[in-house]
Order: C-alpha cells, then sequence, then structure tokens
C-alpha cells in the first residue's frame, strides 16, 4: 500500500491553483462589470432593473472579495515556497527586497493565511511586512465583503418595499 506524503513543494499548489484562477478570471470580471454598467446606462432597460442591479452588484462583489482573497492567500504561500527552496532562499526574498537595511538583522519569517500576510521577524522579535501589498489586498477584500453585504441588504430592502408598493396601488381602470 502507498503511503501519501506531504511534501513541502506540493503544498504551494494549495493556493497557488486557485491564484493562478483569480488572475485569469479577472479581466472576465472587468469586461461583465463594464458590459453590465453600458447595459444600465443604455436605454431599453427593463422596469425592475433597480433590484436587479443590486442583487447583481452584491454577487459580483462578493466574487470579487473572493478573487482577491485567493491572490492574497497565493501571494503569501509564493512568498513561503520562495523563502524555503533554491539557493538564495534564506534570508526570505520577500524580506530582502522589502528592507534591504535590515538583512543583517533578519531571524527568520512568518506566513499567516488568515489575514494574508508575510511578516520577517527580526532579531530583537519585531516584525516588518515583507511586502505592502498585503495590506492593500486584505482592506480591499474587507471594503468588498461589507460593500457585497450592503448591497444584498439594499437589494432585500428594496424588493420589500417594492412588494408593499404593489399591494397599496390599486390596480388600473378599479376604484380604489
Amino acid at each position: 500500500m502507498h503511503q501519501f506524503n506531504w511534501s513541502a513543494e506540493e503544498d504551494w499548489n494549495v493556493f497557488m491553483l486557485p491564484a493562478i484562477a483569480a488572475v485569469i478570471a479577472t479581466p472576465l470580471w472587468v469586461i461583465a462589470v463594464v458590459v453590465k454598467l453600458l447595459s444600465v446606462a443604455l436605454p431599453g432597460r427593463r422596469t425592475d432593473w433597480g433590484v436587479r442591479l443590486l442583487r447583481w452588484s452584491a454577487g459580483m462583489t462578493a466574487l470579487a472579495a473572493v478573487m482577491l482573497l485567493a491572490m492574497a492567500l497565493g501571494a503569501v504561500e509564493l512568498s513561503d515556497n520562495e523563502s524555503r527552496s533554491g539557493a538564495d532562499s534564506s534570508p526570505a526574498p520577500a524580506c530582502r527586497d522589502a528592507a534591504p537595511h535590515r538583512v543583517e538583522r533578519l531571524a527568520g519569517h512568518r506566513a499567516s493565511y488568515f489575514p494574508p500576510a508575510f511578516d520577517c521577524v527580526l532579531d530583537d522579535g519585531t516584525t516588518y511586512p515583507g511586502s505592502e501589498g498585503y495590506v492593500w489586498l486584505d482592506s480591499l477584500v474587507i471594503t468588498c465583503a461589507a460593500a457585497s453585504v450592503l448591497l444584498a441588504v439594499g437589494a432585500r430592502y428594496s424588493t420589500g418595499r417594492q412588494a408593499a408598493r404593489q399591494t397599496r396601488v390599486p390596480a388600473p381602470g378599479t376604484l380604489g
């Protein structure tokens, strides 16, 4: 019977494959958003376009948060993998590039997946980020997730108001 061994070289695929898929999907996401915005801006749209647009926007914003999170996780995995393999892997390339003047004080690094971050550890125990990009990605993920929730709540509220308005308004041609 063959025993499965999980090696350090294989585990980079866990987050890298979704990150690559997110990078490939991003242009398609942008095209879909532009086409939707054009369809709303041009004449001839449906009468219930407002609620549908809110629902669609909530879904697309949630998808953006997931894609950004996948990219951030892939970036952490890539930095971690670079620091474990190759002749030029120590100290971690991300730590050397982020603060070349601190290289002589580096004691190690720390990869965090939730929230995504790659921190460089100095000999006195203090840390600094391996890249400012993680801060931006984390902020964008949180912003997109919050916007998605707000859009979904707005769509739910608009649907409720529309239903209440339809029950109050008498049908044309009837006595109200």
